[in-house]
């Protein structure tokens, strides 16, 4: 069985993926529960009560009762977003991850009014529209429709490092995506099949049903754990 499922599942499982996730203690707990991490970011919520909205929580309901789901801390369904912009983050104070020149140990909150007045007259650079191009355990895998959306996400991203003074290592290769959770111990096995068909059928029920999703405008977000992203600044 191992051996027919896609690379994308593979590190999902137990056998292949013994050691701890990265985050578990840090982020969330052995038993789901997210645990303090404040920072702040740039995402774009999904559109509530849209049809891709409506798709995309019907795929998260019927994920949550898949054999082996308890390995997965679910963020709350209010909080699924796409994040456009890493921002910064309490538990990983380091350059470049951090605006160059600005002590280490700053106030997230400091940090965060810092980057408010950096954000002051910010001109953003269009809409774009995103699909989704992979169901993972872990959640959504976004990309832009087309080339020009493409460009112009990167776009959007390239003016915000300028704006804020950092570029995360992979400011160019980053992947788009939607959260649903984070793993906890890897998938066994015997259940490997299950979540394979249910991963393959997610993506062409998605594909179908929302083959654009409807995103709200980009937002400057604060955040004290994974289970709230408190808009302050709408980006137009």
């Amino acid at each position: 069985m191992l051996d027919a499922i896609r690379p994308s599942l593979e590190k999902f499982m137990a056998s292949r993926n013994p050691g701890p996730p990265p985050r578990l203690g840090i982020r969330y707990d052995a038993s789901g529960r997210f645990l303090p991490e404040p920072g702040n970011t740039v995402v774009c919520h999904l559109v509530n009560g849209s049809p891709s909205e409506s798709a995309i929580l019907a795929v998260r309901e019927r994920m949550m009762a898949l054999p082996g789901a308890d390995g997965l801390a679910f963020t709350p369904a209010p909080s699924l977003h796409m994040t456009l912009f890493q921002g910064i983050i309490d538990s990983r104070r380091q350059y470049p991850y951090w605006p160059v020149g600005v002590p280490l140990d700053t106030n997230i909150d400091a940090m965060t009014r810092r980057f408010l007045s950096r954000l002051d007259g910010f001109d953003g650079n269009g809409p774009f529209s995103v699909k989704v191009t992979e169901v993972l355990p872990t959640g959504l895998t976004i990309e832009g429709v087309g080339e020009a959306d493409r460009l112009t996400m990167q776009a959007w991203r390239d003016a915000l490092a300028r704006a804020l003074g950092y570029r995360h290592p992979d400011h160019d290769s980053y992947r788009f995506h939607i959260t649903f959770a984070y793993v906890i111990r890897g998938l066994a096995n015997e259940v490997a099949g299950v979540w394979q068909d249910f991963l393959d059928e997610s993506l062409a029920f998605l594909q179908r049903e929302a083959p654009v999703l409807a995103l709200r405008n980009p937002a400057f977000c604060r955040f004290r754990d994974m289970e709230r992203f408190e808009e302050v600044l709408i980006l137009e």
